[in-house]
Order: structure tokens, then sequence, then C-alpha cells
């Protein structure tokens, strides 16, 4: 009996809730593709979710991608497109077979057929849009026409809207007639003036629950707000996340409805800013696992290459010491403590500010509060950790005078840590330099510089 019930439970092709794809399924999967073996490879995938057939993808090399594609083509809709990382999309598509890939993107809505087509090249974008309807084509190509990372790229135009003047029974009496048409999800219905300006919107739940007689006008909600087509999206998706909105209505600059955004796009958005932000923060910019080596390699290159140049700049202002550090060894011991504990002081510091810069939480209005409580961190962390140096130092070379020299240059250098680390970012961001990205660096070289500089000038003015 618990034979049987350990193999149903832990089996991933037998069991049809809770699947999530494991090495067990990968390597099934490989064997499968070895042998040619189009209906065991079927058998497999019937129970992965699109976003686990796009990890599959991702998890095998281009040569067993491209088998898995040609022996079950029909299992890759266009659900598993969207879920692709960005980096396999065109290698995938170019791929699949011509009908497979129409009717992959017909099952597509309008904001998904543009997030596929925006990363592929001129003739790839072609074939997808040959292969749609006319409405639908001429929506996409519409939606292609804003601005690259903005809000008419990001919505859809499927909207159930209704006139200000009906009420709950015509309202609903119109969706049940048109379902057909309804997009996948909605959430509100969108109710129009005239001229198709929004003027509110109905929940659904709202919708359902009231009598027929009721005007739609009576059930508006607080929350409602339009969001212009030219909005950028990383303050479509702060609007989201600040007022709590589930979906909300696009307009042109005539204020007419053109589309909708909902929350699930609106927090892909949200997790991407996220996502970019750390990748930025360490110098590899928009890389993935997916990425060719000339194209990793060409995006962290820059940043090692600056790296290197402050690193020099840090070397410099050691070499005017030289001196003292040949005649007290003691010094070159210590240097590395200096730096590092200032590089990570800053680091601690830059993360907050960077990631309250991209939440709005630090303004111009606050800024030099948060400054004073980060110069009163630093200083009460580097007395802290001076006294422990200062102890440390004075056990390890017996030299009371290098354990002073190397406590105030602790706490001088935590406190010009904290400093850089919100200064720096909030300056770069002034200036129209995302902060994510040039901050660490800069951060860096201004911990070691200053530490370096006052540990080393500090003890060639006391110890010699």
């Amino acid at each position: 009996m618990s034979d049987t019930t350990s193999e149903t439970t832990t089996d991933p092709i037998e069991s049809d809730e809770g699947y999530a794809l494991d090495n067990r399924t990968v390597s099934a999967v490989r064997l499968a593709v070895a042998a040619g073996d189009s209906q065991r490879l079927g058998t497999l995938l019937d129970p992965l979710h699109a976003a686990d057939i796009a990890d599959l993808l991702e998890q095998v090399d281009s040569g067993h991608r491209r088998e898995i594609l040609l022996l079950c083509p029909a299992h890759f809709d266009g659900d598993v497109l969207s879920e692709l990382d960005e980096g396999l999309r065109e290698e995938v598509i170019g791929f699949l077979p011509p009908d497979i890939l129409a009717e992959a993107v017909r099952d597509l809505e309008s904001d998904d057929v543009v997030d596929l087509l925006e990363d592929l090249e001129e003739p790839q974008q072609a074939a997808i849009l040959d292969v749609l309807d006319v409405p639908d084509r001429v929506a996409v190509e519409k939606a292609l026409s804003y601005p690259e990372f903005s809000a008419g790229r990001l919505m859809q135009r499927e909207v159930v809207m209704a006139p200000e003047h009906w009420t709950v029974g015509q309202a609903i009496d119109h969706v049940r007639a048109n379902k057909k048409t309804l997009p996948d999800q909605f959430y509100h219905l969108i109710v129009v003036d005239p001229r198709l300006r929004p003027v509110g919107y109905v929940t659904l739940g709202k919708l359902l629950a009231s009598k027929r007689s009721v005007k739609l006008t009576a059930l508006f909600e607080d929350s409602f707000r339009t969001i212009p087509v030219s909005q950028p999206e990383s303050e479509v998706a702060y609007a989201f996340n600040q007022y709590h909105l589930i979906s909300a209505p696009v307009v042109d600059d005539d204020g007419r409805l053109v589309g909708a955004i909902t929350i699930d796009d609106a927090m892909t958005v949200l997790d991407e800013e996220h996502e970019e932000d750390i990748l930025r923060l360490a110098g590899v910019g928009e890389s993935s696992l997916s990425d060719r080596v000339i194209e990793t390699t060409r995006q962290r290159f820059p940043w090692l290459f600056v790296n290197l140049v402050t690193a020099i700049l840090a070397s410099v202002v050691i070499a005017l010491f030289e001196d003292a550090i040949a005649q007290i060894v003691a010094l070159a011991v210590l240097m590395p403590i200096i730096a590092s504990m200032g590089g990570n002081a800053g680091t601690q510091s830059l993360t907050v500010a960077v990631r309250a810069l991209a939440t709005k939480d630090l303004t111009g209005s606050n800024v030099w509060r948060v400054v004073r409580r980060e110069l009163a961190v630093g200083l009460i962390n580097g007395a802290a950790f001076a006294l422990v140096m200062g102890a440390v130092s004075l056990v390890w070379f017996g030299s009371p005078d290098l354990g002073v020299v190397i406590a105030i240059a602790m706490i001088v250098n935590l406190a010009i840590a904290a400093l850089a680390g919100i200064l720096i970012p909030v300056t770069l961001d002034r200036l129209g330099v995302d902060p994510a990205l040039a901050s660490g660096t800069f951060v860096t070289t201004v911990t070691d510089v200053v530490g370096f500089f006052v540990f080393l000038g500090l003890a060639a003015t006391i110890l010699l």
C-alpha cells in the first residue's frame, strides 16, 4: 500500500495536481527526444503548464530545443510563447511551422501579441502580423506605434464598456450577448460618455449583485483613474501598486478610451523593474541564462572596465603612501578591512536609496532627513567597529597609536560610505541617469579612495 502511494505522489507524469517541472522530467524529455519518440514526448508535455514548458525549453540546449519543437509543435501555443525568455522567443518562433505559429498567435490577446513582437526582428514581426486577422493586425500595429515601454504598448485593446445611461440589466444583457468577443480576463465594466471618454467603472461583483434597474453610475468605484496612453509603464506599475488598482482604462490625448491595463500586466512590469534594478546594481544589465557568450560579455565588459579604472585610482592613492607601508607592514594587513567595511556600508545605503527612488518613497521633500539618518547610522556603526578594531590592533600589533589610527579611519569611512550611498544615487537620478546602473561603481570608488587616504594619511602623520 505504501509503495503504491509513494509512486503516485512522486511520479510527475501520473500526477495531475501541483505539477512542477523537475530534473526527472527534463531527463525523460531528453531521452524521448534522443529516441525520436513524439508520442512519449507528448505524454510528458501534456500535464505541463505553459510556464513549465517554457522553463523546459530554457533548460535544454538549442539542439534539444529544436527537436522538441519539431516532434511536438502542437504543444507550443501562445501562452508558452508569452512565458518564454525574450532571448529565446525568436529562436523558438523560427522552429515552429507557420500553421502552428498562426494558431498560437491568434489565441493571444493584443497586449500579449505586442509583447511578443517587441523583441523580434522585422522579418519575424511581419510573419506573425501576416497570420493575424485584419482587425487584430490593425490593433497590434497601432499599439506598436506607441513609444516603447509606454502604457500604449502594455494595454490590451479588448475592453468591456457601456454607455453611462445604461442600467445593470442592460449591461449584463450586453455582456452575455457578446461573450465571444470578451477578453479572457477583465475585472471592470468601463462606463463611457457619448464621446467615448471613461467616466467611471463598475466591478463585476457589484454588477452581478445589484438589481437590474440600478443605474451603472450609482455603482462607480472610488479607485477609478485613467492612464494616458503615453505614460511610461514604470509609472503605470507604480500607480497600480500605490492605489491598489485591479484594472484601469487607457485614454488617448483627447481622453477617449483606447484600451485597458490589468493588474497581471502591471505586476509583471513591477517584477521586471525590480529584477532590472538588482541586475544593474551588479553591473550585468538585462542578461539572462539563455544569452549567448558574446552578448553576455558585451553587457558586462563596460562596467568591468569602469571598475578597473576606479581600482587604478584607489591604487594611485595607496602609492602616495608607499613609504609608510614599507616601514609599517601592519598597514598593508589592515587596509583591506577599511576598504571592505566601507564598501559594505556604502552598498547597504545604496540599496535602500535605489529601492526608495524606484518606489518614489525618496523624494526632494524628505531626502535631507534620510541623509541625516544614514549619516547617524554610519557614525554609530563606525564608532562601534572603531572600538572593536582598535582593540584588535592593540592586541595583534601591540601598538595603541595604530589602534587609534584605524579607529578614526573606520568612523570616517563608514560615515562617508553612508553619505555616498544616499547622495550618489539621488544625484544621478536628478541628472536623469539610472541610479541602479551607475551608483555601485561610484560608491565603491568613494569608499576605497577616502578609506585608504584617511587611514594611510593618519598613519603617515601619527606613526612616522
